[in-house]
């Protein structure tokens, strides 16, 4: 258990982000969505947003992959290879900015961002012509460094395409793979400590494919409606939390 602590890190708070990891997987899984952000979430309002992007970048690098290696065969190619070039421009100038700015106060954006994202209307995009692409992949790259909720945006621009659903799923988690990749690459330039929470990381990972199996084995057994509000009013309550302290932060 020590390998997991740090400074930062209690055993319960330990504790408590690896069951966030099992659970969101688990909601994701068996109801469709809010599992990423309900994590992300959680982990914002205990540690310092300059950890919790890259290490729930890493966390949500290990799903992605995983469910992207398991449909490869469905994968559209060419989107993710505007994506990739979009992103890789995306991420160098993500570079430029955080090294210039503190991330604590990014609690505030994140929040009015999940706000926007549970009560906003859905974006929408027009369009998939190479230019476009590369915009979509260079801006959620981009955004994904200072927030780390770019996924409802890729999946909003990836529905244009109309994919079937074993298409979107492939297509869908390889873009958002490269992403985290890219993601820490840019922490990685910066100097974030990435050896220091490995073990709290690959915990994670773990937890989070059982929660993903547990979901999996439990859905179509469930009326998710209900659910679904509850979790948005749930995500609404975390939200406010990160607003109130990342004010604190100022005031402080």
């Amino acid at each position: 258990m020590s390998l997991l602590l740090n400074d930062l890190l209690t055993p319960l708070y330990a504790g408590i982000l690896i069951a966030s990891a099992f659970f969101g997987s688990f909601i994701t899984a068996a109801f469709g969505a809010g599992g990423g952000l309900l994590l992300l979430l959680t982990m914002a309002s205990m540690l310092p947003m300059s950890i919790v992007i890259p290490v729930h970048g890493l966390v949500q690098l290990g799903s992605n992959a995983t469910r992207a290696i398991a449909t490869y065969r469905y994968i559209d190619l060419d989107m993710l290879a505007y994506f990739s070039v979009g992103g890789l421009f995306g991420a160098v100038l993500s570079t430029t900015v955080l090294i210039q700015i503190a991330l604590e106060p990014m609690k505030i954006v994140l929040a009015i961002f999940i706000f926007y994202l549970l009560w906003g209307p859905k974006p929408k995009f027009s369009g998939t012509s190479p230019s476009v692409r590369l915009i979509a992949g260079l801006s959620t790259a981009f955004l994904s460094v200072f927030v780390g909720a770019s996924g409802p945006i890729v999946s909003s621009y990836l529905y244009t395409k109309e994919y079937e659903k074993l298409k979107f799923t492939a297509t869908f988690s390889s873009c958002m793979a490269l992403q985290h990749v890219l993601k820490a690459a840019v922490f990685s330039v910066v100097g974030f400590a990435f050896l220091d929470w490995l073990p709290l990381i690959f915990c994670m990972v773990i937890s989070g494919v059982f929660g993903t199996f547990v979901g999996l084995h439990v859905l179509n057994k469930t009326h998710g409606a209900n659910f679904r509000k509850g979790l948005r009013l749930i995500l609404s309550f975390l939200s406010l939390h990160l607003i109130w302290q990342g004010v604190r932060y100022f005031y402080n």
